[in-house]
């Protein structure tokens, strides 16, 4: 066990309760990808997976995690649905736990080392955040990187990433706070006075563009959810998942090159200063930044 591990694991055990959340219908491999990151940092039995229809496969790839099912039958209200699910979900794990890290099953929450030794040590770092948020990216696999195989630890063998307003999501809250398009609910009242909580060092690492192979896989089901005939379905972006991924990868091989550091601070500094409150929705959320440059991550990532 790794010294981040041990360090990460003890102190969990000195008192602090931190959970992850993520629910998944198929996406093995990103699945296997999140359960194992977060068993390094958490331990198997503090995850919990909501199944979105019945699967065994998902209890085989992650064995040790709480696995709950969810019938199928009816996607109307695709995304409406599944929030108010893991809302209500998140605030039953925080009668339990400080804080609920919850996800997506192709997101992957990494911390610079510099920084922060361990999960525990962050949040304690914000006690009077109720919820956090952080600096996304779109991990891709590049021109010459070699395939994955199913084992392989996917920050080892990615390194090319373009950093996502999209994706600089709220990823953890305490029990009561929910999360909604991305961003984080609140009264209409207290809409302007909630925090924009974007520690440096925390980054949401998107693995979707990471494996060609997982991939074409998980857009044939996108694809089938995006064309259905039922109301509130994902929208083009599923629907025509396959052009959707095309898109990306040739804006993306088009991007210049930018060194870590000052790709790094640019897009902090440019999402942090302008997050969007939407009154409609009562939401608190970064700004959908398109950035015109890709990095390459330091090497630290490849031990998170």
């Amino acid at each position: 066990m790794n010294s981040l591990v041990a360090s990460g694991l003890s102190g969990l055990e000195e008192g602090m309760k931190i959970c992850a959340i993520t629910m998944v219908y198929r996406d093995y491999w990103a699945l296997s990808q999140w359960y194992a990151h977060y068993s390094r940092h958490l331990g198997s039995e503090h995850l919990y997976i909501v199944a979105h229809g019945h699967d065994p496969r998902i209890s085989e790839l992650c064995p040790r995690a709480n696995v709950v099912t969810v019938p199928r039958d009816d996607l109307s209200g695709f995304d409406r649905v599944r929030g108010h699910l893991l809302n209500g979900l998140q605030d039953g794990l925080g009668a339990i736990y400080d804080w609920i890290i919850r996800t997506d099953a192709d997101e992957l929450i990494c911390l610079d080392p510099e920084r922060y030794a361990d999960f525990s040590e962050l949040f304690a770092s914000r006690k009077r955040a109720t919820a956090l948020f952080a600096l996304g990216m779109n991990l891709a696999e590049a021109n010459g990187d070699l395939a994955l195989a199913n084992e392989d630890r996917v920050l080892r063998h990615r390194r090319q990433a373009h950093f996502s307003g999209h994706y600089s999501k709220a990823w953890a809250v305490r029990r009561g706070t929910h999360l909604v398009r991305h961003g984080v609910q609140a009264t209409a009242e207290n809409l302007q006075d909630v925090a924009f909580a974007l520690p440096k060092g925390v980054y949401l690492v998107h693995l979707k563009y990471a494996n060609g192979n997982a991939l074409v896989d998980a857009n044939r089901h996108r694809t089938v959810i995006g064309s259905g005939d039922g109301k509130g379905l994902p929208g083009k972006a599923w629907a025509k998942a396959d052009q959707t991924a095309s898109s990306f990868f040739d804006a993306f091989h088009d991007l210049n090159g930018l060194d870590w550091p000052l790709a790094e601070r640019r897009a902090y500094l440019r999402i942090k200063r302008d997050p969007v409150r939407d009154d409609k929705l009562n939401v608190l959320r970064a700004r959908s930044v398109k950035f015109p440059f890709r990095t390459t991550l330091p090497k630290w990532f490849e031990n998170c």
